[in-house]
Order: C-alpha cells, then sequence, then structure tokens
C-alpha cells in the first residue's frame, strides 16, 4: 500500500496541537512530575487492543497518558542534572527529521543529512577553537561520545605497540593503563568497561576537582614502563564544580609520555566558544579526543552528543566497515558510519545544523556566557539566604550549595522539589549533602532566576 500526505495529516495535526499546548503550559506548570512510573503504568498498559485503533484516537491517548508524569525540562527553573532546553529551530529541525525518515549512516544514500551533518561538524570545530580535518560523529549522548574517543584511543594505542586489535582482539593484549581525575564523572569508568580496559589509575585533584598536572606526570612515571600505551582523560567542565583541568599542562604531561589526551567536555567544552572563558581552556586543541553534548549547553532535542577526534584514521579504524551491500561515496569525507558505533542512526546532526544556524557565532557566545552569567547571579541570591553556603568557585554553570548539615540539606533539597516552583537535584560533593544546580536552559530568565531563588529562601525558613 503507498502512503501519502493525508495519510499522515490528521495524527500530525494532533500531534501538533497537543506539542503547542504542552509548550504553553511549561512556564506555568509545576516543573516536577505529578504521578509518578508506577502510577502511570496502569493506563499504558491497558491489554493490547485486538482490532487496529484510529491514529488520531493513539495520540490523543497518549497526550492524555503522558501529561501527568512529564518533567517541565524546557522551562526556564529546570536546573537538574546538566539537561538543556530546546531551540525553536532545533525542535522544528528534528520535527523534520523524523518525518524524512532517513537512515542517516550512509553519505551516498541519504546525502542531505550527510551534507547538513557535515557542515555543522565543521561550524563546531571553529566555534570550539578544535582542529580542522578532525572527525565529528553524532552520538546519542556524551556516554558514547566518550565511548568514541576512547575507542579511537585503545585502537591507536595498540597498534603504536605493534599490536593489531582488529585481528588479535584484547586477549593477550598490551595492557592500556588509563590516567584519571579523582573527581572524573563516573561515565568515563562505565566506558572503559564497555571497552575491556579495566579500572583507570587515580589521580589525585584539588578543592574544585582539577587534576594536578604534576601528580599526573609522578603517577604515570610510577604505574607505566617508557613507551607502554596509555591514556589520559582530562574534563572540561567538572560535574559539581564546573571548573576545568589544566589542558595545557596536562595535555604535556601525556604525550611527553606517548599517551593519548581525551577531553570528557560534556556540558564544558561548550565554554570554548566563549572568549570570556577560552583563556581558562588553554590548550585544549592539542588533546586527541573530545567528547560532549548537543542537548545540554547547545539546547538540541535529546538524544545527541559529538564525539570529536584529531585522527580520523583512528576512529574509522575502530568503526569503519566496508562490504558489498554498503554503498560508499569515494569522492566524499568517508561515511558517517565510520565515526559512531551505530550503522543505523537517526540523522541527530541535523538539528545542530539548525541551532547553530540560528543562533550564528554570535548567537552562541551569547547563549553560553548567559547561562554562565546567571549561575552566577544563582549563586550570589544564594549566599544571601541565611544558613546557605556555596561550596564551589562558580567557574562556569554549576552551583552547589549547603544549608549545613547533610539532613537539614536534603531537608531544603526536597522542599524545594515539593514546592514546584523549581527543581534543583541532590547530590553529594565532598562528602556531604548540596543542592546542585545546573544551568543549561536557553529560555532561564531573570524572572525564573528571582522565582527560583525565593522558592529556595522559602525552603530554608522552614
Amino acid at each position: 500500500m503507498s502512503t501519502h500526505a493525508n495519510d499522515y495529516d490528521a495524527a500530525l495535526t494532533r500531534a501538533r496541537t497537543h506539542a503547542l499546548e504542552w509548550l504553553d503550559s511549561v512556564p506555568i506548570r509545576p516543573v516536577g512530575p505529578r504521578l509518578s512510573a508506577d502510577d502511570l503504568l496502569a493506563g499504558f498498559a491497558a491489554p493490547l487492543p485486538e482490532q487496529p485503533t484510529d491514529p488520531v484516537t493513539v495520540i490523543d491517548e497518549l497526550a492524555a497518558l503522558a501529561e501527568p508524569g512529564l518533567m517541565a525540562m524546557q522551562s526556564g527553573r529546570f536546573f537538574g542534572w546538566v539537561v538543556g532546553g530546546t531551540l525553536p529551530a532545533a525542535l522544528g529541525a528534528d520535527w523534520l527529521v523524523s518525518a524524512w525518515d532517513q537512515n542517516a549512516g550512509m553519505r551516498l544514500a541519504t546525502p542531505a543529512t550527510a551534507a547538513a551533518e557535515e557542515a555543522a561538524a565543521g561550524w563546531l570545530l571553529d566555534l570550539l577553537g578544535l582542529p580542522p580535518g578532525s572527525d565529528v560523529g553524532f552520538t546519542t549522548g556524551a556516554t558514547m561520545a566518550n565511548f568514541v574517543g576512547l575507542a579511537a584511543a585503545r585502537h591507536e594505542q595498540l597498534a603504536r605497540v605493534g599490536w593489531d586489535l582488529a585481528q588479535n582482539g584484547l586477549c593477550g593484549a598490551p595492557r592500556i593503563r588509563v590516567y584519571v581525575g579523582a573527581e572524573r564523572h563516573d561515565v568515563i569508568d562505565l566506558t572503559l568497561r564497555y571497552l575491556g580496559l579495566g579500572a583507570p589509575i587515580v589521580v589525585d585533584v584539588d578543592a574544585q576537582g582539577r587534576i594536578l598536572p604534576d601528580t599526573l606526570a609522578a603517577a604515570m612515571d610510577a604505574t607505566g614502563t617508557a613507551g607502554s600505551p596509555a591514556i589520559v582523560c582530562l574534563q572540561a567542565g567538572n560535574l559539581h564544580s564546573g571548573a576545568f583541568d589544566p589542558m595545557r599542562a596536562a595535555i604535556e604531561v601525556a604525550h611527553g609520555r606517548g599517551a593519548w589526551a581525551h577531553v570528557d567536555g560534556a556540558f564544558g567544552l561548550w565554554a570554548a566558544v566563549s572568549p570570556r572563558f577560552r583563556q581558562q581552556l588553554d590548550g585544549l586543541a592539542t588533546a586527541d579526543s573530545w567528547a560532549t553534548d548537543g542537548h545540554k549547553t547547545l539546547n538540541v532535542p535529546y538524544d545527541c552528543g559529538m564525539a570529536i577526534v584529531a585522527r580520523p584514521a583512528s576512529v574509522r579504524g575502530t568503526f569503519g566497515v566496508h562490504t558489498s551491500y554498503l554503498p560508499t561515496d569515494d569522492a566524499g569525507p568517508g561515511d558517517p558510519f565510520e565515526r559512531v558505533p551505530e550503522l543505523s542512526r537517526r540523522a541527530r546532526g541535523v538539528p545542530v545544523w539548525a541551532a547553530l544556524r540560528s543562533l550564528g557565532r554570535a548567537g552562541a557566545i551569547d547563549l553560553v556566557e548567559r547561562l554562565a552569567t546567571h549561575a552566577r547571579t544563582l549563586a550570589e541570591g544564594f549566599d544571601r539566604i541565611p544558613g546557605a553556603e556555596v561550596l564551589n568557585e562558580v567557574d562556569f554553570t554549576q552551583v552547589c550549595v549547603s544549608f549545613g548539615d547533610d539532613a537539614r540539606t536534603q531537608q531544603v533539597t526536597a522542599r524545594v522539589l515539593a514546592d514546584g516552583v523549581t527543581w534543583m537535584s541532590g547530590s553529594r560533593w565532598h562528602d556531604r549533602a548540596v543542592l546542585r544546580v545546573s544551568v543549561s536552559n536557553w529560555a532561564t530568565d531573570a524572572d525564573d532566576l528571582a522565582q527560583s531563588l525565593a522558592s529556595v529562601e522559602r525552603a530554608a525558613a522552614l
């Protein structure tokens, strides 16, 4: 049966109506969901109908069932887990990506999405000041972006000592020592498990979580042998403080010992867009690979990460596959599937193209700097609340607050969430309970900040 536009018209019209109703509700609704997954399951898990259901009915049912369980992550008062909102152009592009339904793995088969992603990749390298000609792969998020960078590192480090990973596998391979800061994100350890590299060697950090280059050098000298394969994982944006590792010094230590330098910059890599923060990331471009998210600071829809590798041969040697049934574009810069773990995927880079096209260079700089300014405003507001203490130097977009002992901090956090005006997630840092604030949404404005601070002040006053 052939498909026509009118087969989709009614369902898409209803979806558009529900989408706009949702977006209209975001500024005024409580930020948190009203029902839990267990509460909602009975409605979603009704017996499967024996007969087909009209698509419009399905869309209406879906919207009604989901509404009380939705978190208003697009709200300007949502500050949880480093989750961004969605720029209008990026959302519109994402709708088109679904309508076009392109399998974006092959350049010859889907040239439009390949061209958009290649253009977006070029803009990213330019904005972030990373080496031209680096490969950029669009992944599900920063977890898989780190996976790509570290997989490329594993490939090259073993090849450097004469081990053919593709032929021989990991059994019997020389050990790759991986060095990480004591406050790296746990996703690095997770990725190392995925890659079969085992537990990393942990290096001391300063009070804000920045790796200490001298300590890194001493650790590498004490645990490795000259020329042995090694990877150093650095961080652009500490999960709690937002601080950046000293890139130039740490990368010089790594490269001086033959190691691959990888940067986990899930949200903090975007600081390199701004002249205001660029000095704090001095030396960033001398690394070998970088990972970041689009659905954090750039504010494109879920899911979208970016894996950037300065040595294309390493990443393509890891993920590339050549077979008769996959047509290749020999004239181009390689197929998209050679830069990511999936052969089949949606065109995640198209919303990135739309976001950057809509922002332009000035808009991208303004977005990054505005988020950081909002974080500073929140920190200053917390300082005025009796009993509150900001624990971190607010280097970028993260703020961690204590309200005394752990029990009281947890009570304040629970009251803030119950109030519904704002969402700020709890965490632990330096063995203390904290209210952790991540400023990531393009839509956050002065009124959102004022309402959020007032909510925290009320919670702290009880």
